[in-house]
């Protein structure tokens, strides 16, 4: 199957603050010992929960959090260890489980940002692009497996899912990855494409084509 592929947009942003909702800042806010935050003004709450995090050390701060957002996924060993190593390093860029990086980032940046930069910054990478099919019959719905393979040719050979994950993206093998690699897909007119993807995995001068075509191979998964 062909297709065109056309960039749109590309941009690097150092946090999604979508991802958090209202109700995780109150709960929070409630794990941070202020109270009563459910009275609080919601356009407020954002920042008094900054207020509230810097009152704790940093790294207990992130076991908090880490507990709130991950508690059913990770032992409190894991979770020791991860709040002390974010003050280190980008853990979400690191971590071997590859289903927990994005929620990792979004708990990092929400550090970060708290505590004005004593946590290392990350990024994510957003790409909206149209996707065409050139096959007049071709009905396939686009999976995020198919979507990278799509980009294998627009993409830096210095890229690191290239490098990675090179059979996966030349269609030699399976891809289960990619569903973790594309941390939120969001499509919109058939054709239009918005992916969210770490900074790490793939940066924005790393899309060294503005347009170009692109042939994948339909499986019975992708069908």
């Amino acid at each position: 199957m062909k297709y065109k592929i056309k960039i749109d947009d590309i941009h690097t942003v150092d946090e999604i603050k979508e991802y958090w909702t209202n109700e995780d800042y109150v709960q929070l806010l409630e794990k941070f010992n202020y109270p009563d935050a459910e009275d609080s003004k919601s356009e407020n709450l954002r920042e008094l929960l900054f207020m509230a995090i810097t009152d704790f050390e940093p790294s207990e701060a992130a076991r908090i959090v880490l507990d709130y957002k991950l508690g059913e996924h990770l032992s409190e060993g894991q979770i020791e260890q991860i709040s002390n190593d974010m003050l280190i390093d980008t853990v979400c860029e690191e971590y071997p489980e590859m289903e927990l990086q994005s929620t990792l980032f979004h708990i990092n940046q929400l550090l970060f940002k708290a505590y004005n930069g004593k946590f290392p910054s990350s990024s994510a990478t957003i790409i909206d692009c149209s996707i065409t099919s050139l096959d007049k019959n071709n009905d396939a719905n686009l999976t995020k497996e198919m979507l990278l393979r799509l980009f294998n040719d627009g993409l830096s050979d210095r890229n690191i899912i290239k490098r990675l994950f090179e059979e996966q993206m030349n269609g030699s093998v399976e891809f289960p990855e990619a569903e973790n690699i594309i941390w939120d897909l969001q499509i919109s007119n058939n054709n239009h494409f918005k992916l969210t993807i770490s900074g790490n995995l793939i940066k924005k001068e790393e899309v060294i084509a503005s347009e170009w075509e692109g042939d994948i191979e339909e499986t019975e998964d992708d069908s």
